[in-house]
């Protein structure tokens, strides 16, 4: 598949402000999955520095940094083009002790793994959600420890027992909240669904992107899912929202291991300064044929 991505996002102050340098992960990323082939990015006021910088789980992230001058309002305009490859999601081997749970992992690929495991979900950190664990025990029985009948029966049991409701803003609920309700955005359920693998040993990072949803509806917004690390599989994408394996409909932007470390855009205001602030957005998500024209060389210089 190949996708036209225009995103716009704007945040707008009711005083005048001071930014910050914020991080902006808008970029989306290019790997086995998926590769970026044009890109530019417009941010309103210009900053007086952009960097561009690798983060820990090897995604590209941009660092802005502003002038003192007060404003009212900050935009960020991208425009990207991205092909995507999986178009089956099933199409691994895994290794053969990866097969059941628990895993009984090689020691340097433990010591690796450790951030992916840390429950960090609820206010003691370090401790798994007890709902959380024992959603993954009940789970982990029915399907007899099989890896992988383990994620299909969790990514169905959640797609079909909880509703999705549209929260734009705001920190992932703990996941025995999300579990309580029965109700969550794509951030909550993900949390939910990355909780549970982390209770059975399997490790789990947060992914933030764009689905192209319904053609038919033009409504479109930023997504949420939950990769999980697979020996002999590597990162495997998992979607709660909709109890789907993540294929070529699926555009990444960044992963981490905890959703915060993966937010489209993070930043702050200087030290001082308060403000209310309105956050809206535009997207657009158009399928592409292969030899359709992509970005004018202006766009392009526009990054």
């Amino acid at each position: 598949m190949r996708y036209k991505i225009t995103h716009l996002t704007t945040y707008t102050y009711d005083r005048p402000v001071r930014l910050d340098p914020h991080i902006v992960r808008l970029r989306p990323r290019t790997d086995a999955a998926q590769s970026l082939t044009q890109f530019s990015l417009e941010i309103t006021p210009h900053p007086v520095g952009l960097s561009d910088n690798l983060d820990l789980d090897g995604h590209s992230s941009l660092k802005a940094w502003f002038s003192d001058q007060p404003i009212h309002r900050l935009e960020l305009q991208t425009l990207s083009v991205v092909e995507t490859y999986r178009d089956n999601p099933f199409n691994f081997i895994l290794e053969p002790w990866a097969a059941s749970l628990p895993i009984n992992y090689p020691s340097r690929l433990s010591s690796q793994l450790q951030p992916y495991w840390v429950g960090h979900f609820i206010p003691t950190p370090g401790i798994l959600d007890p709902m959380a664990t024992e959603l993954g025990q009940s789970i982990w029985e029915m399907t007899q420890g099989n890896t992988i009948n383990f994620l299909t029966e969790l990514n169905q049991r959640i797609y079909h027992h909880s509703s999705y409701i549209l929260r734009e803003t705001g920190d992932p609920y703990p996941p025995s909240v999300t579990w309580q309700k029965k109700l969550g955005s794509c951030r909550d359920l993900t949390v939910l669904f990355m909780a549970v693998c982390r209770s059975v040993g399997l490790a789990a990072r947060f992914v933030s992107g764009y689905h192209e949803g319904d053609p038919e509806n033009p409504d479109a917004h930023l997504h949420a899912w939950a990769e999980v690390y697979l020996p002999g599989a590597g990162w495997r994408g998992y979607d709660p929202t909709y109890g789907l394996a993540v294929g070529d409909r699926y555009i990444a932007l960044a992963a981490a291991p905890f959703p915060q470390e993966a937010a489209p855009v993070a930043g702050a205001l200087q030290p001082g300064f308060q403000a209310q602030v309105d956050m809206s957005y535009d997207l657009t998500i158009q399928a592409l044929e292969p030899a359709e024209s992509m970005l004018s060389p202006a766009q392009l210089q526009s990054f």
